[in-house]
């Protein structure tokens, strides 16, 4: 039996290289979303994109030697965890962008964190709300008031339902990190997780698709869009699963906390500089409260300023002591 993968506190430089390659390519699906939803509806996009996916992480696992498990309990999880981290959010993301730009998509997407942390609280016995959890997800939720206008909620107008869409995506995402947890008690690897979860969802979305969508009666997509959602499935899914999983396995959960925050660097930049989108003052002003939040339930900037004020308490004591004073 080989021993557990060391965590770094500290990442690497090639880990660092990974996180940013991993924010790049989430950050991108934003901007494929924007491009394949021009010519296809939301259904046909989303099928398209984990049913690739679940081929190419298929394939890999062959070409690694994992075996596929048979075990009923296992495949119903993957169905309940296709549901929460793929149906559900990639499904109201893509209809979000339909009526918003990518960058804000990808900014209240950002989110996902703080309601991980509200929904672990109420689910989880051994990750309760502490004092600085709680100011980082208060800062984080300021944020999105900010982000979404005040008066955002007065006529809820099809603009507010899309930004509604892209939170309810994110607390999916958060339910499914809680559930998630239960494959590592199963004693399933990431990999067949990862695979596992797009084969569920390509299985639950293929009908909705054929009987919402009726991809027989739409137009032949353009080779633009075919490369849209090659990308989504390919790189955005497919090889971000493989990136996203190596760094937990070396790196760490806490570290990995930090993709959130570079997300929406990626995403904002490409539909301004390639879609032409623009951001207004109040939804960069929501995106900086935002990650402000996230930086304050992350804790790492007290963790370090603890470290540097102990560090210097004792070199003090030291010079004192070695002078004898």
């Amino acid at each position: 039996m080989s021993s557990p993968t060391k965590i770094n506190t500290s990442m690497t430089p090639a880990e660092w290289a990974m996180l940013l390659a991993l924010s790049a390519l989430w950050g991108g699906s934003f901007f494929f979303n924007a491009v394949a939803i021009r010519e296809l509806p939301t259904f046909a996009i989303v099928t398209c994109r984990v049913v690739l996916a679940a081929v190419v992480l298929h394939a890999v696992m062959r070409f690694g030697g994992c075996a596929f498990p048979t075990d009923r309990r296992i495949l119903g999880s993957f169905v309940g965890m296709g549901f929460l981290n793929n149906v559900v959010p990639f499904s109201l993301i893509v209809w979000g962008q339909a009526h918003i730009a990518s960058g804000v998509a990808s900014i209240l997407n950002a989110t996902t964190p703080l309601f991980t942390v509200l929904a672990a609280h109420c689910c989880t016995r051994d990750e309760k709300l502490t004092p600085g959890r709680l100011l980082g997800v208060i800062f984080g939720l300021f944020g999105v008031a900010v982000l979404m206008g005040g008066g955002a909620w007065s006529g809820f107008g099809v603009e507010t339902w899309a930004q509604a869409a892209c939170l309810g995506a994110a607390f999916s995402y958060a339910l499914a990190g809680i559930y998630g947890r239960r494959f590592r008690a199963l004693g399933v690897s990431p990999l067949v997780t990862a695979t596992g979860q797009v084969t569920a969802s390509g299985i639950v979305l293929l009908p909705v698709m054929l009987l919402v969508d009726q991809p027989w009666t739409l137009a032949a997509p353009s080779l633009e869009t075919i490369g849209a959602l090659m990308g989504l499935a390919i790189l955005s899914t497919a090889l971000a699963y493989l990136l996203y999983f190596r760094i937990l396995a070396t790196a760490g959960a806490t570290n990995l906390l930090l993709v959130t925050l570079l997300i929406p660097v990626s995403a904002v930049l490409l539909g301004t500089l390639v879609l032409g989108e623009g951001l207004m003052l109040r939804q960069v002003a929501g995106m900086a409260l935002i990650g402000l939040g996230l930086v304050v339930v992350d804790g790492r900037p007290w963790r370090v300023a603890r470290s540097r004020l102990a560090g210097k308490k004792a070199l003090s004591k030291q010079f004192v002591d070695g002078a004898g004073i």
